[in-house]
Order: structure tokens, then C-alpha cells, then sequence
């Protein structure tokens, strides 16, 4: 939101002070990257918090980050490999599904906290200006620390397979900050509409269960028929996660047909929910 000041007026021959008016931004693309980095220790105070709350009073701590994964993965690893007996693109299945989730739970993670981000910290916004976008970002950056561990334990799983890296492993960042990316364009999305509309809590759960089915999280793309592999391209997690196995384990790579759809949709998801996130920042506060 842009400042501006008013002239100094003169009363009684005693000069008044200067006020700073704080407007909404009219520009609808906007994400306002000098704000955010003005509010920066706002952002990091705000992500510590949610750090500390979550695995405050826990016996564990932040073992949860590698339980939690760890426990989906031999779950899906009985159903699906055991059972049903699902290819992994010749490698060991654990270590496959467990790579899928990765960055599937950072993101899971990110738009179950950011949707709700804007509700929680009500009492902070009705009060005080900061860039709202602060919000959301903050939610995001908790789930780092999440994927930051559970990484650590993706490189035993590796040593003990017998799989390591080889140069593919440094495109690992440029597939974070694409999953990073999808995150805040999703995010903007649901944090502007979760004010407005409640529904988004009982939504979501069932929203995020069903896009991981329909991610190929637990099996490979490869497994997607001809038919609905233009929908496949249509999902911005999907490369994301075949871009992952690819750098880790060197399955075979994403298209670039596949990977060109994917940012393009990214950034057209990203630029509609900075307008719309934009749009509805100047309400958050009288309908908070």
C-alpha cells in the first residue's frame, strides 16, 4: 500500500504535524517485494512463532517432521507395492513413494496453513498495517523446516539402497522454489477466499486428499494413460514431483512439454491470485 503525506497546515500561526496516509495499492499485479522485505523481520517473527507453537509441549519434537512421512510411506508402500503391485520406475519403492512425498507434504502443509493465515492472525490485522501478504508467506516458510528433515533421512534412505546422486541432484533447488512458487500462487488463492468463505475449512481436507490421488505421488506418470496425460499436464505438482525423482533417482525426466505447461500455468495462477489477493486485501480487515 503506497504512502502519502499531507501538507502541513497552519493553525493559529502554529504549524501542524505532517500525516502519513496509507492507501490500498490500485496496481492489481502486485506483490510488493520492497514491503515484504521492509516487514521481513515481521515475516521471520511470525514463522518462528508457528514454528515454536506447533511442536511446543511435544514429547517428540521435531521427530514428527520424519514420522509422519515416513509412516504414509510404509503405509502406501503395503497397499500399493504389496498389493497392488505398482511399478516404481526400477527403483526401490520406498525410496520412490517417500521422494513423491516430499515435496507433496511441504505443499500439503503450505495450503493447509497459509488458507487459514489470514482468519488467524485477525487480531494482528485488524490493528496494525503490514503487508498482508506477509501472512501466508510466513505459513509457507514453517514447512521449509519440515522438508529441511525430512530430506536428511531421504539421503540415509539413498546410502542404504545402494542410489546415489549424480549431476541431475543440482536441479534440486530450481524444484523447490517451483513447489515453493505453486505454494503462494495456491495459497493467495485460498487465504482471500477462506475470509469471505468458511466452507474453505471443511473443503480442504477432501481437495488435498483427492489432488494427491490424482498426482503421481504413490505411482509413476508413466502409469497414466494417453488419453488423460494432457490433464497429468494440467496438475503444476505433477512435474514438480517427476522433476524430483528425476534429480534424486534418475528416473526418467519430465517433458518439456510437461515442464513448459506447468510454469506457465504456475504463473498465470500466481498473477490471477496476486489481483484477486490484491483486490480483497483492503476488505480483510471489516470481514475478518
Amino acid at each position: 500500500m503506497p504512502e502519502s503525506s499531507s501538507p502541513i497546515s497552519v493553525v493559529g500561526g502554529v504549524p501542524l504535524r505532517r500525516r502519513t496516509v496509507i492507501e490500498p495499492s490500485k496496481r492489481r499485479f502486485y506483490l510488493n517485494l520492497s514491503g515484504i522485505w521492509e516487514y521481513r523481520e515481521l515475516l521471520l517473527f511470525l514463522a518462528w512463532r508457528d514454528l515454536k507453537t506447533r511442536y511446543a509441549q511435544t514429547a517428540i519434537g521435531f521427530a514428527w517432521a520424519i514420522i509422519q512421512p515416513v509412516a504414509m510411506m510404509l503405509l502406501f508402500t503395503l497397499v500399493f507395492s504389496n498389493f497392488a503391485k505398482l511399478p516404481s520406475d526400477g527403483v526401490p519403492y520406498p525410496l520412490f513413494v517417500y521422494v513423491g512425498l516430499l515435496p507433496w507434504g511441504y505443499f500439503a502443509r503450505s495450503l493447509d496453513k497459509s488458507s487459514f493465515s489470514m482468519v488467524a492472525e485477525s487480531n494482528l490485522i485488524s490493528k496494525v498495517y503490514f503487508p498482508r501478504i506477509v501472512v501466508p508467506i510466513s505459513a509457507m516458510l514453517v514447512g521449509l523446516i519440515d522438508f529441511a528433515i525430512s530430506f536428511l533421512l531421504l539421503l540415509v534412505m539413498m546410502a542404504f539402497y545402494g542410489v546415489m546422486p549424480s549431476w541431475e541432484v543440482l536441479f534440486i533447488p530450481v524444484f523447490l522454489v517451483l513447489t515453493m512458487i505453486t505454494s503462494l500462487a495456491v495459497s493467495l488463492w485460498l487465504a482471500a477466499l477462506f475470509v469471505r468463505f468458511r466452507d474453505i475449512a471443511a473443503a480442504m481436507p477432501l481437495v488435498t486428499q483427492l489432488w494427491m490421488f490424482a498426482t503421481p505421488v504413490v505411482y509413476p506418470a508413466s502409469l497414466v494413460p494417453d488419453q488423460w496425460k494432457w490433464l497429468n499436464s494440467l496438475n503444476p505438482m505433477a512435474g514438480v514431483i517427476e522433476g524430483f525423482r528425476w534429480a534424486l533417482l534418475k528416473t526418467p525426466p519430465p517433458s518439456l512439454e510437461t515442464m513448459g505447461i506447468t510454469v506457465a500455468l504456475v504463473s498465470a495462477l500466481l498473477l490471477l491470485g496476486m489481483s484477486y489477493f490484491n483486490r480483497m486485501e483492503r476488505k480483510f480487515a471489516d470481514v475478518i
